[in-house]
């Protein structure tokens, strides 16, 4: 499979079950060469509004109707079809994200597990009853929002789809998707697996286009009761905004500036895969990515050598050459990510990876850089990069990585490496972050496990269970007798 050769048309959205020709189309970009490869719908907000409209006739019509255990049926059927699908998939995320073909095939797994988990969830949403006064019987229910608006970011379209949409409908809401313009290909073949799998009309409706148009107008629609947004802090504002005119519920995913601590007896063997890996995954263009490392002053002279070997053999080039990086998305996410990096003339190079001399030439390339001596508070330890660099700084005990750990305005993820328990459970309160590892980060993608942040990195929480809850609405129900 290749972009020309898709077995769908990308110049077409969906709602309420039917694929319509745009009426503007936008570029779509190879990161892996810069050209042009193809044209995505352009919707705007005529196009959100037929689709949330589709969206709350849905929840009156066939998926309404539905019963949970229907509902998780069809779920689990999107993911046995994205299974069967899977190489075509992650050719796709690759060519349009830009990462190296092993990530994507890993996003098409996730893609599938996040359907089977929600889909096996979907009927064991339980509500509770409440001991009250004689003669009443009182319990609660979960219902599900209504019309509820997803815009998901150009890095993990796959995944991202699977955990928020996922969720969503199997708490039985009807979905309005707004995929990022840099890469919604994938968006587009999953609303037509969706289809193929029995997913009702109006259940998942897709709308591509800018974020100042489509984006923007989701997330103001009167009708859309719960909004579901990853993406940059500044954006993840306005959404919340809009949503604030209409007074419906926000989950915000915003990103991090997520540390890795490295005590003196931690085993550097099993961490230095970690260290490495957690940084420059799809070229450090991942909101949970590992951009600081924090070492204890002992050991970190071996941390930074160790890691410095690790960094020289990496090398950069066209997605589906399938090396350790990828391009960057966009020309423009280029350039902000050079800017950043000419602010490390004062820092020490620790190393850098290669770019492949096969690399096309008009690809949007950065090496990965590794530098080490990092003050705590210089800006590249302390603002989101996304790109392929990481900064080691050291510590002398615990009460200092702590502050460093907690320096920034982010509070996404953390890890602690350590052989000593008591300190593993200290560290894990005392770090400000919505998830912490010990002995290992990302814990294998951990579809099971509840994701979000604090501070600027969001609130709210998707994977999990816990999502199933944030996608629905607790009703207390009081009943009197006798």
């Amino acid at each position: 499979m290749t972009i020309d050769r898709l077995w769908f048309d990308p110049t077409e959205w969906l709602a309420g079950g039917a694929w319509r020709p745009a009426s503007e189309t936008l570029p779509i970009e190879d990161p892996s060469t810069g050209s042009e490869i193809g044209a995505l719908a352009k919707g705007g907000a005529a196009e959100i509004d037929e689709a949330v409209a589709a969206a709350e006739a849905a929840r009156t019509g066939d998926w309404g109707r539905m019963t949970a255990a229907e509902r998780g049926r069809v779920l689990m059927k999107i993911g046995r079809i994205v299974e069967t699908r899977a190489e075509d998939l992650a050719i796709l995320e690759s060519t349009d994200v830009g990462k190296p073909l092993k990530q994507a095939r890993a996003d098409v797994a996730a893609l599938a597990r996040y359907m089977e988990f929600y889909g096996g969830a979907a009927d064991k949403v339980m509500g509770d009853t409440i001991p009250y006064l004689d003669g009443y019987t009182v319990y609660t229910l979960r219902e599900p929002h209504g019309a509820t608006g997803h815009i998901v970011p150009w890095n993990y379209p796959m995944q991202i789809i699977g955990r928020s949409v996922g969720a969503a409908l199997a708490m039985g809401n009807a979905c309005v998707l707004k995929p990022a313009e840099e890469a919604s290909l994938t968006a587009l073949a999953f609303a037509r697996i969706a289809t193929e799998a029995g997913l009702p009309a109006g259940a998942l409706n897709v709308v591509p286009g800018l974020g100042e148009e489509a984006g923007a107008a989701l997330s103001a629609h009167p009708g859309v009761r719960h909004l579901s947004f990853t993406g940059s802090v500044p954006v993840g504002r306005l959404v919340q905004t809009a949503a604030a005119g209409n007074v419906v519920p926000v989950t915000l995913e915003l990103g991090g500036k997520s540390p890795q601590i490295v005590f003196a007896d931690a085993d550097l063997d099993a961490a230095l895969p970690f260290l490495v890996n957690a940084g420059i995954q799809n070229a450090g263009q991942t909101c949970s990515a590992s951009s600081r490392i924090l070492v204890e002053r002992p050991r970190y002279a071996e941390v930074v050598q160790r890691m410095a070997e690790r960094y020289r053999a990496l090398r950069v080039g066209r997605a589906l050459d399938d090396l350790e990086l990828g391009p960057l998305i966009s020309a423009r996410q280029k350039k902000i990510v050079e800017s950043y990096l000419a602010a490390s003339d004062d820092l020490t190079v620790a190393a850098r990876g290669e770019i492949a001399a096969s690399a096309p030439r008009g690809g949007h390339y950065v090496a990965p850089m590794l530098l080490a001596d990092v003050r705590p508070d210089h800006i590249l330890a302390r603002d989101e990069i996304f790109g392929p660099a990481q900064v080691v700084i050291p510590f002398d005990d615990e009460d200092e990585a702590v502050a460093i750990a907690n320096g920034t305005d982010y509070g996404l993820v953390a890890s602690v490496w350590s052989d000593n328990g008591a300190r593993q459970m200290r560290m894990a309160k005392r770090v400000r972050a919505g998830q912490v590892f010990i002995n290992n980060y990302g814990a294998g993608g951990g579809v099971e496990l509840p994701f979000g942040g604090v501070g600027r990195s969001g609130h709210g929480r998707e994977k999990g269970f816990e999502a199933l809850y944030g996608f629905s609405v607790l009703k207390t129900v009081a009943a009197r007798h006798g």
